[in-house]
């Protein structure tokens, strides 16, 4: 009986690592699509607009990340003349967020 308990167990361990693992592909890609879209926003192009989207993933590894990253692509944007709100940035990333779970979890 103990066998079945412990042959559970490491299924929901080896599915919540999984999910886990899902959530962070899932959040790197929505942070990447979001810098590429906030970049084109800032009129960066090519090179500088993957820098940038590169910086938010990374920006967003950092305690408080999605709150960092928000707060920096609105000081950018704002700093750029881009008519912007916290708010209408927060609705972006959960659409992306979407978008990216649903691409992650179909490949």
């Amino acid at each position: 009986m103990s066998d079945a308990f412990t042959h559970r167990e490491r299924a929901m361990e080896t599915g919540h690592r999984l999910d886990e693992e899902l959530r962070f592909k899932a959040t790197a890609r929505r942070n990447k699509a979001f810098g590429l879209w906030a970049a084109g926003e800032l009129g960066l192009e090519a090179a500088a607009a993957d820098a940038y989207a590169l910086a938010l993933v990374e920006a967003d590894l950092a305690p408080n990340g999605e709150d960092t990253l928000i707060a920096r692509v609105l000081t950018d944007l704002t700093a750029k003349g881009v008519d912007m709100t916290e708010g209408r940035l927060r609705i972006k990333l959960e659409r992306l967020l979407a978008e990216a779970e649903a691409a992650v979890r179909g490949a």
